[in-house]
Protein backbone atom coordinates (compact mmCIF):
# COMPACT_ATOMS: atom_id res chain seq x y z
CA UNK A 1 0.00 0.00 0.00
CA UNK A 2 3.06 2.27 0.67
CA UNK A 3 4.34 4.68 -2.84
CA UNK A 4 8.06 5.82 -2.37
CA UNK A 5 10.19 7.90 -3.93
CA UNK A 6 12.37 6.98 -6.69
CA UNK A 7 15.40 8.55 -4.41
CA UNK A 8 15.07 6.01 -1.64
CA UNK A 9 13.80 3.18 -3.56
CA UNK A 10 16.48 0.79 -3.62
CA UNK A 11 16.36 -2.53 -4.48
CA UNK A 12 16.85 -3.83 -1.31
CA UNK A 13 14.51 -1.33 -0.01
CA UNK A 14 12.12 -3.07 -2.29
CA UNK A 15 12.98 -6.19 -1.55
CA UNK A 16 13.04 -5.93 2.56
CA UNK A 17 9.92 -3.30 2.99
CA UNK A 18 7.59 -5.43 0.57
CA UNK A 19 7.01 -1.46 -1.29
CA UNK A 20 4.22 -1.68 -4.04
CA UNK A 21 4.81 1.48 -5.41
CA UNK A 22 7.16 4.16 -6.17
CA UNK A 23 6.90 7.57 -8.00
CA UNK A 24 9.09 10.41 -9.30
CA UNK A 25 8.44 13.18 -7.58
CA UNK A 26 8.76 16.99 -9.38
CA UNK A 27 12.14 17.00 -11.11
CA UNK A 28 13.37 13.61 -9.70
CA UNK A 29 15.24 12.31 -12.31
CA UNK A 30 18.02 9.38 -12.24
CA UNK A 31 20.69 11.71 -13.92
CA UNK A 32 20.74 15.15 -15.42
CA UNK A 33 18.97 14.52 -19.09
CA UNK A 34 19.02 11.49 -18.31
CA UNK A 35 18.03 8.90 -21.31
CA UNK A 36 15.23 6.73 -22.09
CA UNK A 37 17.95 3.78 -21.62
CA UNK A 38 18.66 5.22 -18.31
CA UNK A 39 15.15 5.45 -17.02
CA UNK A 40 14.30 1.92 -18.15
CA UNK A 41 17.18 0.80 -16.67
CA UNK A 42 16.29 2.39 -13.48
CA UNK A 43 13.38 1.46 -13.31
CA UNK A 44 14.17 -2.14 -14.32
CA UNK A 45 16.03 -2.44 -11.30
CA UNK A 46 13.63 -1.14 -8.98
CA UNK A 47 11.43 -3.67 -9.97
CA UNK A 48 13.58 -6.36 -10.05
CA UNK A 49 14.03 -5.76 -6.61
CA UNK A 50 10.18 -6.28 -5.95
CA UNK A 51 10.34 -9.43 -8.11
CA UNK A 52 12.78 -10.92 -5.43
CA UNK A 53 10.21 -10.91 -2.57
CA UNK A 54 8.40 -14.31 -1.42
CA UNK A 55 5.86 -13.57 -3.32
CA UNK A 56 7.09 -11.03 -6.27
CA UNK A 57 4.29 -9.26 -7.07
CA UNK A 58 5.71 -6.24 -9.15
CA UNK A 59 5.48 -2.88 -8.30
CA UNK A 60 3.65 0.33 -10.04
CA UNK A 61 5.65 3.13 -10.92
CA UNK A 62 3.99 6.88 -11.15
CA UNK A 63 5.55 9.72 -12.81
CA UNK A 64 3.17 12.90 -12.80
CA UNK A 65 2.53 13.44 -16.03
CA UNK A 66 0.39 16.77 -16.02
CA UNK A 67 0.83 16.93 -20.08
CA UNK A 68 2.43 14.00 -21.50
CA UNK A 69 5.78 12.96 -19.84
CA UNK A 70 8.38 16.10 -20.12
CA UNK A 71 10.01 14.82 -16.93
CA UNK A 72 11.95 12.64 -19.12
CA UNK A 73 14.40 14.51 -21.35
CA UNK A 74 13.78 14.14 -24.87
CA UNK A 75 11.12 12.14 -24.44
CA UNK A 76 7.30 13.29 -24.63
CA UNK A 77 5.89 9.79 -23.63
CA UNK A 78 7.74 7.42 -21.86
CA UNK A 79 7.69 3.60 -22.56
CA UNK A 80 5.63 1.94 -20.17
CA UNK A 81 4.94 4.55 -18.26
CA UNK A 82 1.79 3.29 -15.84
CA UNK A 83 0.24 4.82 -13.08
CA UNK A 84 -0.79 8.09 -14.63
CA UNK A 85 -3.69 10.26 -13.31
CA UNK A 86 -5.93 12.87 -15.51
CA UNK A 87 -5.62 16.14 -14.82
CA UNK A 88 -9.01 18.91 -15.00
CA UNK A 89 -8.97 19.60 -18.60
CA UNK A 90 -11.89 21.45 -18.54
CA UNK A 91 -14.36 23.17 -16.43
CA UNK A 92 -17.10 20.82 -18.01
CA UNK A 93 -17.19 16.92 -16.37
CA UNK A 94 -17.76 15.62 -19.89
CA UNK A 95 -15.03 16.64 -21.54
CA UNK A 96 -12.64 15.65 -18.81
CA UNK A 97 -14.47 12.21 -19.26
CA UNK A 98 -14.09 12.22 -22.50
CA UNK A 99 -9.97 12.89 -22.00
CA UNK A 100 -9.65 9.76 -20.33
CA UNK A 101 -9.05 8.34 -23.39
CA UNK A 102 -5.70 9.74 -23.03
CA UNK A 103 -4.91 6.30 -20.81
CA UNK A 104 -4.20 4.39 -23.18
CA UNK A 105 -2.02 6.17 -25.15
CA UNK A 106 -0.15 6.92 -22.81
CA UNK A 107 0.41 3.40 -21.27
CA UNK A 108 -0.54 1.35 -24.47
CA UNK A 109 -3.17 -1.09 -25.21
CA UNK A 110 -3.97 -4.01 -22.34
CA UNK A 111 -2.94 -7.25 -22.99
CA UNK A 112 -5.50 -9.43 -24.51
CA UNK A 113 -8.11 -11.00 -22.15
CA UNK A 114 -7.36 -8.32 -19.54
CA UNK A 115 -9.78 -7.04 -17.28
CA UNK A 116 -10.73 -3.35 -17.48
CA UNK A 117 -9.36 -1.49 -14.73
CA UNK A 118 -11.38 -0.91 -11.26
CA UNK A 119 -8.97 1.37 -9.88
CA UNK A 120 -8.26 2.25 -6.30
CA UNK A 121 -7.32 5.48 -3.92
CA UNK A 122 -4.38 7.37 -4.37
CA UNK A 123 -3.41 10.02 -2.25
CA UNK A 124 -1.04 13.03 -2.79
CA UNK A 125 2.62 13.78 -2.14
CA UNK A 126 2.75 13.82 1.60
CA UNK A 127 -0.67 13.55 1.75
CA UNK A 128 -0.99 11.95 4.91
CA UNK A 129 0.67 14.26 7.22
CA UNK A 130 -1.50 17.02 5.76
CA UNK A 131 -4.61 15.81 7.32
CA UNK A 132 -3.77 17.54 10.39
CA UNK A 133 -2.63 21.39 10.61
CA UNK A 134 0.05 22.17 11.03
CA UNK A 135 1.12 18.80 9.37
CA UNK A 136 2.54 15.43 11.10
CA UNK A 137 1.30 17.37 14.30
CA UNK A 138 -0.52 13.66 14.93
CA UNK A 139 0.71 11.54 13.02
CA UNK A 140 -1.17 8.31 14.43
CA UNK A 141 -4.29 9.70 13.31
CA UNK A 142 -3.55 10.44 10.33
CA UNK A 143 -2.62 7.24 9.41
CA UNK A 144 -5.75 6.02 11.02
CA UNK A 145 -8.00 8.94 9.17
CA UNK A 146 -6.54 8.31 5.68
CA UNK A 147 -6.58 4.47 5.92
CA UNK A 148 -10.10 4.07 6.97
CA UNK A 149 -11.52 6.78 5.02
CA UNK A 150 -10.15 4.14 1.84
CA UNK A 151 -7.16 5.10 0.57
CA UNK A 152 -5.64 2.05 -1.38
CA UNK A 153 -2.26 1.87 -3.10
CA UNK A 154 -0.22 4.99 -2.94
CA UNK A 155 0.10 6.30 0.30
CA UNK A 156 2.65 8.64 -1.23
CA UNK A 157 5.00 9.10 1.76
CA UNK A 158 7.27 9.55 -0.02
CA UNK A 159 10.64 9.32 1.98
CA UNK A 160 10.01 8.69 5.80
CA UNK A 161 8.44 5.27 4.86
CA UNK A 162 9.74 3.12 7.70
CA UNK A 163 7.69 5.52 10.00
CA UNK A 164 4.01 5.00 8.22
CA UNK A 165 4.74 1.26 7.49
CA UNK A 166 5.66 0.50 11.66
CA UNK A 167 2.14 3.22 12.18
CA UNK A 168 0.08 1.25 10.09
CA UNK A 169 1.00 -2.26 11.57
CA UNK A 170 0.64 -1.47 14.94
CA UNK A 171 -2.72 0.16 14.27
CA UNK A 172 -3.80 -3.03 12.86
CA UNK A 173 -2.18 -5.22 15.54
CA UNK A 174 -3.95 -3.30 17.72
CA UNK A 175 -7.33 -2.91 15.47
CA UNK A 176 -7.55 0.74 14.93
CA UNK A 177 -7.42 0.19 11.41
CA UNK A 178 -9.27 -3.76 10.66
CA UNK A 179 -7.39 -5.84 8.66
CA UNK A 180 -10.89 -6.16 6.55
CA UNK A 181 -10.08 -2.23 5.17
CA UNK A 182 -6.03 -3.92 4.33
CA UNK A 183 -7.31 -7.23 2.68
CA UNK A 184 -9.85 -4.82 0.83
CA UNK A 185 -6.93 -2.17 -0.67
CA UNK A 186 -4.77 -5.00 -1.32
CA UNK A 187 -7.70 -6.56 -3.57
CA UNK A 188 -7.66 -3.43 -5.46
CA UNK A 189 -4.36 -3.03 -5.86
CA UNK A 190 -3.87 -6.61 -7.14
CA UNK A 191 -6.76 -6.46 -9.13
CA UNK A 192 -4.90 -3.52 -10.86
CA UNK A 193 -1.89 -4.79 -10.95
CA UNK A 194 -3.48 -8.08 -12.83
CA UNK A 195 -5.76 -6.44 -15.49
CA UNK A 196 -2.43 -3.94 -16.57
CA UNK A 197 -0.51 -7.37 -17.36
CA UNK A 198 2.79 -6.33 -14.70
CA UNK A 199 2.63 -9.41 -13.91
CA UNK A 200 3.47 -11.03 -17.81
CA UNK A 201 5.23 -7.87 -18.51
CA UNK A 202 7.02 -6.16 -15.34
CA UNK A 203 9.69 -4.88 -16.98
CA UNK A 204 10.27 -1.79 -19.79
CA UNK A 205 10.94 -2.70 -22.85
CA UNK A 206 14.14 -1.08 -24.11
CA UNK A 207 13.26 -1.36 -27.55
CA UNK A 208 10.86 1.26 -27.51
CA UNK A 209 13.65 3.70 -26.02
CA UNK A 210 14.86 4.64 -29.46
CA UNK A 211 11.24 5.96 -30.62
CA UNK A 212 11.58 8.96 -28.20
CA UNK A 213 11.94 11.51 -28.94
CA UNK A 214 2.98 27.62 -46.93
CA UNK A 215 2.28 31.28 -48.47
CA UNK A 216 5.18 32.64 -49.55
CA UNK A 217 6.71 36.05 -48.04
CA UNK A 218 9.58 37.99 -48.63
CA UNK A 219 10.19 38.50 -44.39
CA UNK A 220 8.75 37.62 -41.89
CA UNK A 221 9.59 38.98 -38.34
CA UNK A 222 9.00 36.44 -35.33
CA UNK A 223 9.31 38.22 -31.87
CA UNK A 224 8.06 37.60 -28.08
CA UNK A 225 10.12 36.16 -25.05
CA UNK A 226 8.57 32.59 -25.70
CA UNK A 227 9.30 32.39 -29.68
CA UNK A 228 12.47 30.63 -28.97
CA UNK A 229 12.19 29.15 -25.74
CA UNK A 230 11.92 25.29 -25.24
CA UNK A 231 11.32 25.54 -21.03
CA UNK A 232 8.88 28.10 -21.58
CA UNK A 233 6.96 26.36 -24.20
CA UNK A 234 7.08 23.11 -21.92
CA UNK A 235 5.90 24.67 -18.78
CA UNK A 236 6.27 23.43 -15.28
CA UNK A 237 6.72 19.13 -14.54
CA UNK A 238 9.08 19.71 -17.17
CA UNK A 239 12.34 17.99 -16.05
CA UNK A 240 11.90 19.84 -12.78
CA UNK A 241 9.30 20.39 -10.71
CA UNK A 242 8.56 24.47 -11.70
CA UNK A 243 9.88 24.19 -14.91
CA UNK A 244 12.95 25.86 -16.51
CA UNK A 245 13.77 28.45 -19.02
CA UNK A 246 16.03 28.19 -21.85
CA UNK A 247 16.37 26.23 -24.83
CA UNK A 248 18.65 23.51 -23.54
CA UNK A 249 16.41 22.10 -21.10
CA UNK A 250 15.10 18.87 -23.09
CA UNK A 251 15.70 17.92 -26.81
CA UNK A 252 12.70 19.37 -29.00
CA UNK A 253 11.75 21.91 -31.55
CA UNK A 254 10.98 25.69 -30.03
CA UNK A 255 8.16 27.82 -32.06
CA UNK A 256 10.95 29.63 -34.16
CA UNK A 257 12.24 26.38 -34.94
CA UNK A 258 9.38 25.54 -36.31
CA UNK A 259 8.42 28.84 -38.22
CA UNK A 260 11.77 28.77 -40.14
CA UNK A 261 11.19 24.87 -40.94
CA UNK A 262 8.06 25.52 -42.52
CA UNK A 263 8.23 28.70 -44.60
CA UNK A 264 9.43 28.38 -47.97
CA UNK A 265 13.53 28.83 -48.19
CA UNK A 266 13.52 31.77 -49.92
CA UNK A 267 11.47 33.79 -47.16
CA UNK A 268 13.64 35.76 -44.87
CA UNK A 269 12.71 34.38 -41.27
CA UNK A 270 13.99 37.36 -38.91
CA UNK A 271 13.96 36.70 -34.90
CA UNK A 272 13.94 39.47 -32.39
CA UNK A 273 12.37 38.61 -28.78
CA UNK A 274 11.67 42.59 -28.21
CA UNK A 275 11.68 45.17 -31.18
CA UNK A 276 11.08 48.45 -30.61
CA UNK A 277 8.51 49.89 -33.06
CA UNK A 278 11.21 52.17 -35.25
CA UNK A 279 12.40 48.37 -35.97
CA UNK A 280 9.20 46.85 -36.94
CA UNK A 281 8.57 49.72 -39.20
CA UNK A 282 11.48 50.25 -41.01
CA UNK A 283 12.35 46.51 -41.82
CA UNK A 284 9.19 46.08 -44.25
CA UNK A 285 7.66 42.98 -42.83
CA UNK A 286 5.18 40.92 -44.71
CA UNK A 287 3.34 40.02 -41.39
CA UNK A 288 4.73 38.89 -37.75
CA UNK A 289 4.08 36.01 -35.35
CA UNK A 290 4.79 37.29 -31.57
CA UNK A 291 4.96 34.67 -29.14
CA UNK A 292 3.92 35.69 -25.65
CA UNK A 293 2.80 33.72 -22.14
CA UNK A 294 3.70 32.73 -19.07
CA UNK A 295 7.39 31.87 -17.45
CA UNK A 296 6.84 28.06 -16.36
CA UNK A 297 5.41 27.31 -13.03
CA UNK A 298 3.69 24.60 -11.15
CA UNK A 299 1.56 24.48 -7.91
CA UNK A 300 2.07 27.11 -5.56
CA UNK A 301 4.75 28.82 -6.80
CA UNK A 302 2.60 29.58 -10.42
CA UNK A 303 -0.28 31.12 -7.93
CA UNK A 304 -1.37 34.37 -9.61
CA UNK A 305 -4.04 37.22 -8.87
CA UNK A 306 -3.14 38.98 -12.00
CA UNK A 307 -3.41 35.91 -14.38
CA UNK A 308 -1.32 38.72 -16.71
CA UNK A 309 1.12 38.38 -19.72
CA UNK A 310 4.19 40.25 -17.58
CA UNK A 311 6.53 42.71 -19.58
CA UNK A 312 8.47 42.20 -21.48
CA UNK A 313 5.77 40.44 -23.77
CA UNK A 314 2.77 43.14 -23.50
CA UNK A 315 5.54 46.01 -25.07
CA UNK A 316 6.49 42.81 -27.64
CA UNK A 317 2.70 43.28 -28.84
CA UNK A 318 2.03 46.85 -28.70
CA UNK A 319 5.39 47.48 -30.58
CA UNK A 320 4.66 44.98 -33.19
CA UNK A 321 1.16 44.65 -33.40
CA UNK A 322 0.75 48.88 -34.07
CA UNK A 323 3.27 48.58 -37.19
CA UNK A 324 2.72 45.49 -39.19
CA UNK A 325 -0.18 42.87 -39.65
CA UNK A 326 0.55 40.20 -36.93
CA UNK A 327 -0.91 37.02 -34.85
CA UNK A 328 -0.43 36.12 -31.37
CA UNK A 329 0.01 33.38 -30.10
CA UNK A 330 -0.34 32.99 -26.65
CA UNK A 331 1.66 30.34 -24.74
CA UNK A 332 -0.18 29.47 -21.04
CA UNK A 333 -1.03 27.04 -18.53
CA UNK A 334 -4.55 28.60 -18.33
CA UNK A 335 -6.55 31.56 -19.14
CA UNK A 336 -4.42 35.37 -18.90
CA UNK A 337 -5.77 38.69 -19.48
CA UNK A 338 -5.38 39.24 -23.35
CA UNK A 339 -8.31 41.50 -24.31
CA UNK A 340 -6.64 45.00 -24.08
CA UNK A 341 -4.26 43.76 -26.84
CA UNK A 342 -7.35 42.57 -29.05
CA UNK A 343 -7.61 45.77 -31.06
CA UNK A 344 -4.30 46.02 -32.24
CA UNK A 345 -3.82 42.28 -33.80
CA UNK A 346 -4.97 40.18 -36.50
CA UNK A 347 -5.25 37.06 -34.69
CA UNK A 348 -5.04 35.34 -31.35
CA UNK A 349 -4.04 31.56 -30.93
CA UNK A 350 -4.25 29.93 -27.99
CA UNK A 351 -1.61 27.31 -27.71
CA UNK A 352 -1.08 26.56 -24.31
CA UNK A 353 1.93 24.47 -23.25
CA UNK A 354 2.90 22.91 -26.74
CA UNK A 355 5.63 21.09 -25.03
CA UNK A 356 8.66 19.64 -26.98
CA UNK A 357 7.01 20.00 -30.45
CA UNK A 358 6.29 23.46 -31.63
CA UNK A 359 6.12 22.49 -34.87
CA UNK A 360 2.10 22.07 -33.81
CA UNK A 361 1.57 24.92 -33.76
CA UNK A 362 3.10 26.28 -37.06
CA UNK A 363 1.08 23.42 -38.58
CA UNK A 364 -2.30 25.24 -37.86
CA UNK A 365 -0.40 28.82 -38.22
CA UNK A 366 0.43 28.31 -41.91
CA UNK A 367 -2.55 26.04 -43.04
CA UNK A 368 -1.12 22.44 -43.30
CA UNK A 369 -3.93 21.33 -40.58
CA UNK A 370 -7.06 23.41 -39.83
CA UNK A 371 -7.61 24.50 -36.62
CA UNK A 372 -10.34 22.23 -35.12
CA UNK A 373 -10.03 22.89 -31.22
CA UNK A 374 -12.88 24.60 -28.78
CA UNK A 375 -12.12 26.12 -25.83
CA UNK A 376 -12.44 23.71 -22.85
CA UNK A 377 -13.10 26.74 -20.16
CA UNK A 378 -14.29 29.92 -20.45
CA UNK A 379 -11.69 32.93 -21.39
CA UNK A 380 -12.46 35.88 -19.18
CA UNK A 381 -12.11 39.45 -19.70
CA UNK A 382 -11.09 40.87 -16.60
CA UNK A 383 -9.95 38.69 -12.98
CA UNK A 384 -12.32 40.25 -11.37
CA UNK A 385 -15.26 37.61 -13.17
CA UNK A 386 -12.95 34.76 -11.25
CA UNK A 387 -14.51 32.53 -10.39
CA UNK A 388 -16.50 31.71 -13.88
CA UNK A 389 -18.23 29.13 -14.77
CA UNK A 390 -21.32 28.26 -17.58
CA UNK A 391 -24.22 28.36 -15.69
CA UNK A 392 -23.10 30.78 -13.26
CA UNK A 393 -25.04 34.12 -13.16
CA UNK A 394 -22.60 36.62 -13.55
CA UNK A 395 -21.52 34.74 -17.00
CA UNK A 396 -20.02 37.24 -19.75
CA UNK A 397 -16.85 35.76 -20.79
CA UNK A 398 -14.24 37.28 -23.27
CA UNK A 399 -14.82 34.01 -25.11
CA UNK A 400 -17.56 31.57 -23.68
CA UNK A 401 -16.85 27.76 -23.24
CA UNK A 402 -16.90 25.79 -26.52
CA UNK A 403 -15.82 28.64 -28.39
CA UNK A 404 -13.34 28.80 -31.32
CA UNK A 405 -13.02 29.42 -35.35
CA UNK A 406 -12.52 26.52 -36.98
CA UNK A 407 -10.56 26.56 -40.36
CA UNK A 408 -9.54 24.49 -43.13
CA UNK A 409 -6.22 23.16 -44.37
CA UNK A 410 -5.10 25.57 -47.11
Amino acid sequence: MVQIERSVATPDVMKNYFIGSVLSGGGSVPAQKASPETWVNTVNAIQNGALSTRLGIPMIYGIDAVHGHNNIYSATIFPHNVGLGVTSYSEDHRIVQAMTEIIPGLQGDLPANSQILTGFVTSDCQGIDRITSPPGVNYSYSVEAGVNAGIDMGIMVPYNFTQLIDELTNQVKENIIPMSRIDDAVQRILRVKLAMGLFEFPLADMSLASQLGSQKAPKILVAGTLANNLGYQCGGWTITWQGLGGTDLTVGTTILDAVEKTVDPATQVVFNENPDSNFVKSNQFSYAIVVVGEPPYAEMYGDSSSLTIFEPRPTAINNVCGAVKCVVVVVSGRPVVVQPYLAKIEALVAAWLPGTEGQGVTDVLFGDYGFTGKLARAWFKTVDQLPMNVGDPHYDPLSPFGFALTTKPS
